[in-house]
């Protein structure tokens, strides 16, 4: 039984930072722009992580200074890049391409790993490489007929959200080192907040805070995509191993291609659906090969989008 709760605990994790695209595309409708929806997804997740910790471990809210170089990289190099580049693709394409461009994470940490920690890349990390590397190429529409279905702006921004969603999992590891995952993720977005809240222009929209929907997608995004995702996925993983969790947590993509197609009727045709399969599938490829004794905090921090 505990087994399975926590399978669904995992399930619904993924499934919370599935419907993102619905308080983003929200959010553009009231009239923000992508820096002001980053910035508001920074504070409410900020808020409420931080009085989850008041309430959890008040010693979690403490760092020194000279460690902040760790959540210069996690909160404005990985999360701040990582999400203005998400938001900014799915304006640009939709989300169901955006979140699969996302999905390249996974390959940009194999490299970075291969790179930094000399992991071993082996011939089904590259085999996985080159899964997902043709199953994007189906989902832009590069393959079969060299019709792009989307912008090169587009591709872009959605390959910069996996680039920088992946370079959280490697400052990550090196903040984890002197701190546990709770720290590492309140003050990960108490800097991103505070990072690009200045440049976010959010105070010139005060007709628009005053309208109570802007602070229902507020709270959705901050509490229902970002800090219970987090919790559920934690708490699984204090009952099953990291790859299990990893393995169940790509149901992500395909809860936000469900979002999208009967949300926002985008439509996709047959070759990006196999394309969407491909790189789903590269990312299960890859993630079979992390070994259980992986930390639990580490493998948290794959899974804070």
């Amino acid at each position: 039984m505990e087994q399975k709760f926590a399978l669904v605990l995992i399930a619904a994790a993924a499934s919370l930072w599935g419907i993102i695209g619905l308080f983003v595309s929200g959010l553009y409708e009231m009239g923000f722009t992508a820096t002001q929806v980053v910035a508001i997804r920074a504070i409410s997740a900020s808020c409420f992580l931080v009085l989850y910790a008041l309430l959890k471990n008040r010693h979690s809210l403490k760092i020194k200074v000279v460690d902040s170089k760790y959540f210069i990289g996690t909160g404005i190099i990985s999360i701040v890049l990582f999400n203005w580049c998400l938001f900014k693709a799915i304006e640009e394409t939709s989300i169901s391409v955006a979140t699969i461009l996302l999905y390249t994470a996974p390959v940009f940490v194999t490299l970075f790993s291969r790179i930094l920690f000399k992991e071993a890349l082996t011939p089904r990390k590259i085999g996985a490489l080159a899964i997902t590397l043709v199953g994007c190429s189906l989902v832009i529409g590069v393959l079969p007929g060299m019709n792009e279905t989307i912008s090169f702006y587009g591709l872009l921004l959605g390959l910069g959200a996996g680039l920088f969603y992946a370079l959280y999992s490697i400052f990550g590891k090196y903040a984890l080192q002197k701190y546990d995952s709770l720290t590492v993720t309140v003050f990960t977005f108490l800097f991103a907040a505070a990072a690009i809240t200045p440049f976010s222009g959010i105070w010139q929209m005060t007709s628009l805070l005053q309208n109570p929907s802007v602070w229902l997608y507020a709270f959705g995004i901050g509490l229902f995509s970002t800090v219970l995702p987090f919790l559920f996925y934690t708490k699984g993983l204090e009952i099953i191993e990291s790859s299990r969790a990893s393995i169940i947590a790509t149901i992500e993509p395909v809860v936000a291609v469900v979002v999208g197609i009967m949300i926002f009727s985008e439509h996709l045709n047959l070759w990006q659906y196999i394309g969407i399969s491909f790189v789903i599938g590269a990312v299960l490829l890859v993630r079979e090969t992390k070994k259980q004794s992986e930390s639990v905090p580490t493998a948290t921090l794959t899974k804070l989008n």
